[in-house]
């Protein structure tokens, strides 16, 4: 089952913010700043589902 315990929130060193599945992160979830091109593409950018910078 998917839920909310199965996403990770990554929010990059330029401020933007981003919902990840856990699975497809390489590596540790914490203190994460950086994703790279494979996670960016699985990963959805929090202001395109919500449409603001910050919520």
């Amino acid at each position: 089952m998917v839920g909310y315990e199965s996403l990770a929130w990554i929010k990059d060193k330029n401020g933007k913010e981003y919902v990840c599945p856990i699975d497809v992160l390489k590596g540790d979830t914490r203190d994460r700043f950086e994703l790279n091109e494979e996670e960016r593409r699985a990963c959805m950018d929090v202001n395109m589902i919500i449409g603001t910078e910050r919520w």
